[in-house]
């Protein structure tokens, strides 16, 4: 993604620091945010990381098992108790599902898939060629804002944002004479901490307003949640979310990125640079335009008209669809064809295996991510199948129930404790079947609306995403990270990640209380306050 002499450049240094993270002069941070990079540099390789974790995760298991620890699930009423993964069965069964785990990984394929489609894109030329132009025609006062909201509007293909907007960040910010690191984290911020955020109606939109629904008519059975009872406020935090991003972007992650490897190659590759595309590649992108075209037509054939074979089949509509759950092949041919057409045209792709050589290139660069999710996806088998993510969230939202505050005070508690839960399950979907029940009738009862609890679930959820190191898509920056600057080690990136945490966080919560003090609708139909 970078030029040949930033990669040399990169590499170089590397070889000199022979991969060290502290032989970095500067990164630019101080106080506690150069404190976390220090520690978090220290911590060994995430494989091993998540290698002891595990062992963590078993010894605390049969500890937990041992002295009966469980907690009782609002929702069904039953007992969740600790299991033991030393015990014979739980031996059995790790040993049964280490390759189904792995295998099955649903974060797994989809990078494969769309890593692939979007290396062709590249590599090919084309998205180098479209970014340079985005980047020289545009202001950097719009760039850095579109990236964001594009990265939050990336969820309406589940987690496809996370896989598409850092790598297209990269590559705008280094045509424009930036640090491709920045790009990246910014990309990555943008699509994890916006995660919920949106201008359209998203699968989350739907999984979690059915949740809500099944609550809410416990209370009252003509209670119902829409998939849009969050849009007005959602539409506006995606707004929120390109200029405080852009924000960070600027006071923080540039200047830092500037200690990188490559740095000052990039400043001087950007002098050099020529806004003018030439002729060729004009040519390539007009028809890659017209493709793409092409391809969208098809697209909206199979889903525009009623009983369309991408529609439901048995509602007719689109949320939820074959298409949005389809959306990841959908989108890897949206990159490849284009790509393979700009190729064709500009002579990047001469035969057809040159377009096989490029997938196989996209696959190369992900060995290091490919060997990782090995670990990750036992992981998250263990923390599940021990039912210590289940308890930890009972137990969480226990102790802030029984806090009995109320208003502002309450909210922002709520918000917090979701976040710090975040950081240990990233199931959404999970964390609020668990919190549902408990916060929606508590809430209920001072007149707030299952709509406003949900929105204030969601949040939460966002705001940690993009910092914690077990999410899934985590060790993939770290590998787009390492291609340019293996010496940058795990603290180094989180305590890049940060200020997007702690700035966007202070933003939705004065957003929020800005809606709440003026009572605003927040979607369609829906209020803060039961009506």
């Amino acid at each position: 993604m970078t030029e040949d002499k930033t990669n040399t450049k990169s590499n170089s240094d590397n070889g000199k620091n022979n991969g060290s993270a502290e032989n970095l002069e500067t990164t630019g941070s101080k106080g506690v945010l150069r404190w976390i990079e220090i520690m978090g540099n220290k911590l060994p390789h995430p494989f091993w990381l998540f290698a002891w974790i595990c062992v963590i995760i078993v010894i605390f298991s049969a500890i937990t098992a041992y002295f009966n620890v469980q907690a009782v699930d609002p929702g069904t009423g039953e007992d969740v108790y600790a299991k033991s993964l030393i015990s014979g069965e739980g031996i059995r069964n790790f040993v049964q599902e280490m390759v189904t785990n792995f295998a099955h990984f649903a974060p797994f394929g989809l990078v494969l898939v769309m890593i692939m489609g979007v290396s062709v894109a590249e590599r090919s030329g084309l998205l180098a060629a479209v970014m340079r132009r985005i980047a020289f025609a545009v202001p950097k006062k719009v760039v850095l804002p579109v990236i964001f909201i594009i990265g939050a509007c990336g969820n309406i293909g589940s987690d496809a944002g996370i896989v598409i907007v850092p790598p297209i960040a990269a590559l705008i910010f280094s045509q424009m004479g930036l640090h491709p690191i920045a790009g990246l984290v910014a990309g990555y911020a943008g699509a994890t901490a916006g995660f919920t955020a949106n201008f359209l109606i998203a699968g989350t939109d739907v999984l979690l307003a059915g949740i809500s629904t099944e609550i809410a008519q416990n209370i009252n059975p003509a209670w119902e949640v829409s998939a849009t009872a969050n849009w007005y406020f959602m539409i506006i935090s995606t707004i929120m979310l390109g200029f405080a991003g852009a924000f960070v972007v600027r006071r923080f992650t540039i200047p830092r990125c500037r200690a990188f490897a490559g740095a000052d190659q990039l400043e001087n590759d950007s002098v050099q640079q020529s806004s003018e595309i030439k002729p060729e590649e004009k040519k390539g992108m007009k028809r890659a335009g017209i493709a793409l075209l092409i391809y969208a037509v098809v697209i909206i054939a199979l889903v525009a008209p009623p009983g369309a074979p991408l529609r439901d089949p048995e509602t007719g509509g689109l949320v939820p669809s074959p298409f949005l759950r389809g959306l990841v092949p959908i989108l890897f041919l949206l990159f490849a064809i284009p790509g393979y057409v700009y190729g064709k045209v500009t002579g990047t792709i001469k035969t057809s295996n040159d377009f096989l050589k490029y997938m196989e290139q996209g696959m190369k660069e992900l060995s290091g991510y490919i060997v990782l999710m090995l670990i990750v996806a036992q992981f998250i088998y263990l923390f599940g199948e021990s039912n210590l993510d289940s308890i930890l969230a009972i137990k969480g939202a226990e102790f802030l129930q029984v806090t009995g505050l109320t208003g502002p005070l309450l909210f922002t508690l709520f918000m917090i404790l979701v976040a710090v839960l975040n950081i240990f399950m990233g199931s959404g979907s999970a964390k609020w079947a668990i919190f549902a029940p408990i916060f929606i009738p508590m809430l209920a009862q001072i007149n707030l609306s299952p709509a406003f609890v949900q929105l204030m679930y969601r949040i939460g959820d966002s705001i940690t995403n993009s910092i914690t190191p077990l999410y899934p898509y985590f060790p993939l920056l770290l590998g787009w990270i390492s291609k340019y600057d293996k010496r940058i080690g795990i603290g180094t990136v989180i305590s890049l990640l940060i200020p997007y945490a702690i700035i966007l966080f202070v933003m939705w919560v004065v957003l929020l209380f800005i809606w709440y003090g003026f009572n605003l609708p927040i979607g369609v139909g829906e209020h803060i306050f039961i009506n």
